[in-house]
């Protein structure tokens, strides 16, 4: 077992080895953690106003969940694919110059450069960086805004009702914008393609689960 063999042996190893952490995070959802005092903690709100609010988050659970699950996996393959490419796209010049007449230097410069190409089509096809980018965003806006409504309601309106109202609008914006994101960096057959009914009458697809 030459050089060439060991270190073809070793990038094998490391690329699989290194790509287990990023699996174990795309085959499962991340729980939401407690965000701290919430609205029934407010001293701001009428007792009605917290009910409407808690209400809200309620039915906001399984989208943030969703949210934070497509963050979490779209993060992990973006760092797997960046570190990846880069040292391949570092590499691949120096080692195409040390090729031998031994096969297994080929070998190791292909598989090098086969394992890089096919992460930069997974990301590109998949939009990765502009996913994890979308629902990281969406995500804090959320939370931001959340936050901004418990402390200093008054930016909201100058009523409870207006303020209630402006802040639901507000998480509608937000939710609308990560849906359209989503849309745009998902492109399928089904996104573009009208559901035919028996009737004759099409319609769009649903609406992705969490969106």
């Amino acid at each position: 077992m030459n050089g060439w063999t060991i270190a073809l042996i070793i990038y094998v190893l490391a690329s699989t080895g290194s790509f287990a952490p990023v699996a174990r995070i795309l085959l499962k959802d991340v729980e939401l953690h407690p965000g701290g005092p919430s609205f029934d903690d407010s001293p701001h709100f009428s007792d009605d106003a917290k009910v409407r609010l808690q209400q809200h988050y309620d039915r906001m659970h399984g989208a943030l969940s969703y949210w934070k699950s497509q963050t979490a996996k779209h993060k992990a393959f973006y760092n797997y694919c960046l570190i990846w490419i880069t040292l391949a796209t570092a590499s691949v010049p120096f080692l195409a110059q040390a090729i031998t007449g031994d096969p297994q230097s080929k070998w190791l410069v292909t598989t090098i450069g086969a394992h890089a190409a096919i992460l930069l089509a997974f990301s590109r096809a998949f939009r990765v960086e502009n996913n994890f980018k979308a629902f990281r965003h969406g995500e804090s806006e959320f939370y931001d805004l959340r936050r901004r409504l418990l402390d200093r309601p008054a930016l909201f309106g100058k009523t409870e009702a207006e303020q209630l109202d402006s802040y639901f609008e507000q998480v509608e914006v937000i939710r609308r914008s990560i849906r359209v994101s989503e849309t745009d960096n998902f492109p399928s057959i089904e996104d573009i393609t009208p559901v035919r009914h028996a009737n004759g009458d099409s319609s769009t697809p649903p609406t992705p689960p969490g969106a």
